[in-house]
């Protein structure tokens, strides 16, 4: 079974305080500027039609928590209308990926809200594995679906914190359908400065002051971050033969070409200017429809081979 993954290294952008943002992409500082980097399309299939994001939360969320998340994901379909609806809005953000489509000659999928799932009795304990993840999103519908795996701050899992903040990966082939699924934890108490920057201190690379988080939630503000960087990277990249930069093995999506980018001037340490909230000083730079705000990545337009920012 070939299993596509992908993994979103905050670390990378931090840690190489050497290298700046030039033309949608992350390059070393030289006196010759080279040609951007271009999002190649390897002919696979990418996901259309009703897709459901099914929610499975492992380990202890809070309501607060999980309505976060849960607001979000349903702020993705364009089809969903909320009255005081604001833009910029996550629907906007997630019809940056229309390029893709088009490029592909293939139809936009239409996204909704599917079921939550909740295991609060840390069924397969606090240290996971691969596998442990896969079957976690076994449980979610195994057809026109992406089944999110998300764990709580108190949960270890193999490679987070250490070389990713998530992945997106897809179940075998099977009577049941196939499905993609993501996994991504909360990095509050294990790794904020990684996978939870700009709120949180950086733990490498240039040191500035942490923006506040819009959800008034480091770790789970962080997590939408990864969240979307990842549904966008499923959706252009299913199976891992649709679009991506760069090795197979290691690729660079929609969202993870531009990793660090939010808004426009971002360069490393700084991520870019965004919207601020009057009253409570927390950065964003997308309204959810159910009048929360949110901070998104910018996304690599194929057409121009550069980061698409929203502000």
């Amino acid at each position: 079974m070939a299993i596509s993954s992908t993994f979103v290294f905050f670390l990378v952008l931090l840690s190489f305080a050497f290298q700046f943002c030039r033309g949608g992409r992350t390059t070393l500082s030289a006196p010759v500027e080279e040609q951007p980097l271009s999002m190649t399309y390897h002919r696979g299939a990418l996901l259309t039609g009703n897709v459901s994001v099914n929610l499975i939360f492992y380990g202890s969320f809070s309501a607060t928590q999980r309505a976060i998340v849960s607001d979000f994901v349903s702020s993705l379909s364009p089809h969903t209308r909320h009255k005081g609806s604001f833009e910029p809005s996550v629907a906007t953000w997630w019809r940056g990926l229309a390029r893709y489509y088009a490029a592909s000659r293939t139809r936009s999928p239409r996204i909704y809200l599917g079921e939550q799932i909740l295991d609060e009795g840390y069924s397969f304990g606090r240290s996971l594995g691969d596998a442990d993840l896969a079957k976690l999103a076994a449980r979610g519908e195994p057809r026109g679906a992406v089944n999110v795996v998300l764990t709580a701050e108190d949960v270890a899992a193999d490679g987070f914190c250490v070389n990713r903040c998530g992945t997106h990966a897809a179940s075998g082939r099977s009577r049941a359908g196939r499905f993609a699924y993501v996994w991504v934890g909360n990095s509050a108490k294990q790794c904020p400065g990684l996978c939870a920057w700009p709120f949180h201190q950086p733990e490498y690379g240039p040191q500035s002051p942490p923006l506040m988080a819009p959800n008034g939630d480091v770790g789970i503000d962080g997590m939408i971050i990864n969240l979307a960087a990842l549904l966008a990277g499923t959706a252009t990249n299913p199976f891992g033969n649709g679009f991506f930069q760069g090795p197979k093995e290691a690729p660079l999506e929609a969202a993870t070409a531009c990793t660090g980018v939010y808004g426009k001037g971002a360069y490393p340490g700084y991520a870019g200017d965004l919207l601020v909230d009057q009253a409570t000083g927390a950065s964003y730079n997308t309204y959810g429809t159910s009048g929360r705000k949110y901070l998104v990545p910018a996304l690599f337009d194929p057409s121009t081979s550069s980061c698409s920012t929203l502000v």
